[in-house]
């Protein structure tokens, strides 16, 4: 018997990948990454050790062509899709008075509209078939601010807007629509952001009650969880996993 579905955008690395090997024991996959690269050919060959077919979908998701790719792998296994984990995005860091409206634009493209635009993708799959999960990962800092990230705040904001909205269109249809929100989750690439690696981590753990770093995987627990049938009576949520770090 053919198994369920589930599209990963960004799951080359980290958090995606987390996810992505967390959902293999139960779905096969579509797995999204910007490149053909050494960190995509390992999470597929993990994935598919876990018996997860694959399918793999490389490029930019900003970029049309690469949407009309991935509704074609859509499209293939429309009748088994059930879940969306929209995980892709960008952080880079420039200070307020030096953010051009051009770097601003790029980042609501990475970090809102594609998002949207992987939702359109899977909304008539998932509503013909009466039931679906679209799970999105946003970040805690919507909630608290930070200097250096207005365009990513702004963009994963209105990320969490778009969830709330999706969530009222799509639940007469049987689909649930949630996020995670990430904390100071630890992953490779943070070492080339920041500059004093150990100085940084400390500050996290003296803002954070559980103190040890987050990891890929707490996202990846969640994630399976509101993907489960058991968070069948979720939706228009977004379910913060920070170590305690914001309790609003």
């Amino acid at each position: 018997m053919s198994r369920p579905v589930a599209l990963v955008t960004g799951a080359g690395s980290g958090i995606g990948a987390a996810i992505a090997a967390r959902l293999a024991d139960r779905y096969d996959l579509i797995l999204t990454h910007l490149h053909d690269d050494p960190d995509l050919r390992n999470v597929l060959a993990a994935v598919e050790q876990r018996g997860a077919a694959t399918v793999a979908v490389t490029g930019d998701l900003t970029d049309p062509m690469t949407i009309d790719t991935l509704t074609r792998e859509v499209e293939h296994v429309t009748d088994r899709l059930e879940v969306l984990v929209s995980n892709a995005g960008a952080y880079p860091r420039t200070r307020w008075n030096t953010l051009d409206l051009d770097t601003f634009r790029q980042q609501i493209e990475i970090n809102l509209i594609a998002h949207a635009a992987c939702a359109r993708l899977v909304t008539p799959a998932l509503t013909a078939r009466g039931h679906g999960r679209i799970i999105t990962v946003s970040s805690v800092l919507t909630q608290l601010g930070r200097v250096d990230l207005a365009a990513y705040i702004a963009a994963k904001s209105g990320l969490e807007g778009l969830v709330r909205a999706l969530a009222r269109e799509l639940g007469p249809h049987g689909v649930t629509v949630n996020c995670v929100r990430a904390g100071s989750i630890e992953v490779p690439a943070e070492h080339a952001v920041v500059g004093d690696h150990t100085a940084m981590v400390a500050r996290q753990l003296d803002r954070q009650c559980i103190k040890r770093r987050g990891q890929p995987g707490d996202i990846a627990a969640a994630v399976d969880f509101l993907a489960s049938p058991e968070a069948g009576f979720i939706t228009g949520q977004c379910l913060t996993i920070d170590g305690g770090w914001c309790m609003t």
